[in-house]
């Protein structure tokens, strides 16, 4: 009987714990990846990308049934050198074509601490999804100045192995391992 109660009651706390995840859509103007590696050694080099669509379902009293969604265009990457990006392009690396995708879609939330946590989930790039997980930090929820709605910020980091995702050209020379950081802003949907 106890132990009936207990899951009704977990039953019951895991639906009205979603029902108050609230919905944020990406602020494309103030979300950005950045991605850096080592080149040769002689030098860590870094591109980017912004402009990305994404949305989060964000429950601030219980972050662990929060969710995140989040895809962005291939052909939007921005290194600072045009034939390195148009290489990235090409089949040694991407292969890309108008309407390619990177998409991130978390499958679970670990609370780590006050304001952080562990969001694993699945990255899909160059056509091959792997589970990856991004250390998370939740920098500010607040009235937004300017937009007068509610608006979140966060950031976040993670290393992936470009070989796993059909983009080792030229490594170990060029490192396999590519560190990214995510900042992102959020706003409350209407």
């Amino acid at each position: 009987m106890k132990s009936t109660l207990l899951a009704a009651a977990l039953a019951v706390s895991a639906t009205s714990a979603f029902a108050s995840a609230e919905k944020y859509v990406l602020d494309p103007s103030h979300s950005q990846v950045v991605f850096s590696y080592d080149h040769l050694g002689f030098s860590t080099t870094t591109g980017m990308f912004s402009g990305f669509e994404g949305e989060i379902l964000f429950d601030q009293e219980n972050p662990a049934a929060s969710s995140v969604n989040v895809s962005m265009p291939v052909l939007e990457m921005f290194t600072g050198w045009k034939p390195r990006e148009d290489h990235f392009m090409t089949e040694d690396f991407f292969g890309a074509a108008e309407g390619d995708m990177i998409t991130f879609a978390s499958t679970g939330i670990e609370v780590t601490g006050e304001g952080t946590a562990n969001i694993t989930g699945d990255l899909t790039m160059n056509g091959v999804t792997k589970s990856v997980v991004l250390d998370a930090k939740l920098n500010k929820v607040d009235q937004h100045p300017m937009a007068n709605k509610p608006w979140a910020g966060f950031n976040a980091t993670t290393t992936v192995t470009r070989s796993e995702f059909d983009l080792g050209q030229f490594a170990p020379f060029v490192s396999d391992d590519v560190q990214i950081q995510i900042s992102v802003e959020a706003q409350k949907a209407d």
